[in-house]
């Protein structure tokens, strides 16, 4: 064995070590010195409530990784999360922590996932800096706070902000209702992955000082299921007064899922691993609580495994997040509704197909993607007379993104739009700036606007680009990011007026290499698919 292996090997086995003593809250960690894997002039320490911590300095920002907010939860599976044991020593934050529990590239995870990042240009300085606190997406099932794209470097040194992004439990692990088996300890089960982010939130709040922010000044931004958690947030009791600014991309929460539904896909989900009770869900290891989840939904239009999501369980959520209304508890929160023009090139461009639609192939293809239960001969009818020149294949696109991702988009802001004077404004944007990668044909895709708010165009995974578009771009949205966090308004110099959206005029930035403001930018659209009522996947 090389030396250099050796010492990767020993440094690894010090590093597991010292986060598994965080982790149990052991008495003593390995001395600081030989768990740290960074130059010493690069170490910076600071001192959260449970002991102290080591991060590292990277291009001019303080930096800490994993950082524990809460305990272990396998111990407390489906249970409100709890606070983490205290630790001596130094823990070293250098490196991410675990995701939850989940399949694909994030996978396998593991229960104790309630860990966050957080990006600072000074520590304990009084700085008073707004803090941004970012939810990632995967719906309510996959994904972490630690993909390169959600690193918060770049905006620290942009905006002179903390950045903070965040890991919390998913998929059956945060969201199975099982308030029906009529146990106290899971009557919250159906929304702990909500609770989780609750009490990040709080930590964040009780170290905003240590890491250089406002404690007052929180704003939370999150992509696709991080905007529907969100969302969800605005009509939580428990998280009034946690943050002041709401700024959500391509996802939305109008409602939850019903107790009465939530409670059949938890029964589905039992059958499929063959629990007959609570004791049997709790002794099934993480990978077989997964396996449950894959059982298919019979409620839900297209194909898929079970859902779960936020529930409408009168202990953590007593009312749908934005129906029939908007939540009164958040009325006063400045908010941000965006979507991306071409949303659905995200999931559907991939099947080359798709770009080969002819007026005969796309009526099924449509019924089946939709997710609208209206004809689609009607839906094409409207698209051609709205947009002559629209192919087969652009008529799919536009509406199966109008059906399925912008609807409860416009539910919100019109929700938001409808409530009385003193109301806190809401603006609405929409990316229509495409991707120039494979030939611009997947245009504005699902997630495209994710590098740019964070002005991360040349991290890994990005495919916005490199060139001077892209960066012009993403300096539009950035900086309005910065300015909403900072003043409450996203208006700034690089911008037209952006005027809040109200009825009827439904005000709406055109983000664009030159951005425009339009109204009702898509009317005829909104009209066409407003011939069917709403209704939020999941729901029933």
């Amino acid at each position: 064995m090389s030396i250099d292996r050796a010492d990767q090997q020993r440094r690894r086995f010090l590093r597991d070590s010292a986060r598994w003593a965080f982790a149990a809250g052991a008495a003593t960690l390995l001395p600081p010195v030989l768990a740290a894997p960074v130059h010493a002039d690069r170490q910076v320490i600071a001192r959260v409530r449970g002991g102290r911590v080591r991060g590292q300095r990277e291009q001019g920002v303080h930096v800490f990784r994993g950082l524990r907010y809460g305990a272990d939860t396998s111990a407390y599976r489906f249970q409100p999360p709890r606070r983490e044991a205290s630790w001596r020593g130094i823990a070293d934050a250098l490196e991410p922590g675990a995701s939850a529990p989940q399949g694909g590239k994030e996978g396998p995870g593991s229960e104790d996932c309630l860990f966050l990042n957080v990006w600072t240009p000074a520590l304990d300085d009084g700085g008073k800096r707004p803090i941004l606190f970012y939810i990632h997406g995967g719906g309510f099932n996959n994904g972490s706070g630690s993909d390169p794209l959600y690193d918060g470097g770049a905006l620290c040194r942009r905006g002179d902000v903390v950045v903070v992004t965040v890991n919390h439990r998913l998929n059956l692990f945060g969201y199975l209702y099982l308030g029906a088996l009529g146990d106290p300890r899971v009557a919250a089960s159906g929304n702990v992955g909500q609770l989780d982010l609750v009490q990040a939130l709080q930590w964040v709040r009780e170290h905003a000082g240590v890491f250089g922010g406002d404690a007052r000044n929180i704003t939370v931004f999150g992509q696709s299921g991080g905007g529907a958690k969100i969302a969800t947030l605005m009509a939580m009791p428990a998280a009034t007064g946690l943050f002041q600014r709401a700024w959500t991309m391509s996802g939305q929460q109008v409602t939850a899922a019903g107790p009465r539904a939530a409670a059949q896909r938890a029964a589905i989900a039992m059958g499929a691993v063959g629990a007959k009770d609570l004791d049997g869900l709790l002794r099934l290891p993480a990978a077989g609580l997964l396996t449950a989840g894959k059982a298919r939904d019979p409620s839900r239009v297209e194909d898929s495994s079970l859902y779960v999501g936020p529930v409408l369980d009168d202990v953590v959520l007593p009312r749908h997040p934005f129906w029939p209304d908007a939540p009164q508890q958040s009325a006063r929160i400045p908010m941000v509704i965006g979507n991306t023009r071409d949303e659905t090139r995200a999931f559907l461009g991939n099947d080359p197909g798709n770009f080969e639609l002819t007026w005969d192939t796309l009526p099924a293809k449509l019924e089946k993607e939709q997710y609208v239960d209206l004809l689609p001969q009607r839906i094409i009818a409207g698209y051609r007379r709205l947009y002559p020149d629209y192919t087969p294949s652009q008529v799919f696109f536009a509406a199966t993104t109008a059906g399925r991702s912008w609807r409860g988009a416009v539910e919100e802001l019109e929700a938001r739009a409808r409530q009385p004077a003193g109301a806190a404004p809401t603006w609405a944007y929409q990316l229509d700036w495409g991707s120039p990668l494979d030939g611009g044909r997947f245009g504005a895709f699902h997630t495209l606007d994710i590098p740019l708010v964070f002005d991360n165009t040349g991290q890994p995974g990005s495919r916005t680009g490199p060139g001077d578009d892209a960066r012009a771009v993403a300096a539009a949205m950035s900086d309005a990011l910065i300015a909403f966090a900072r003043h409450g308004d996203p208006n700034h110099g690089g911008l037209p007026q952006w005027e809040p959206y109200g009825l009827p005029r439904r005000q709406t930035l055109l983000f664009d290499r030159h951005s425009t403001l339009a109204d009702d930018p898509r009317g005829g659209e909104r009209e066409l698919y407003g011939q069917a009522p709403f209704v939020q996947r999941g729901t029933f």
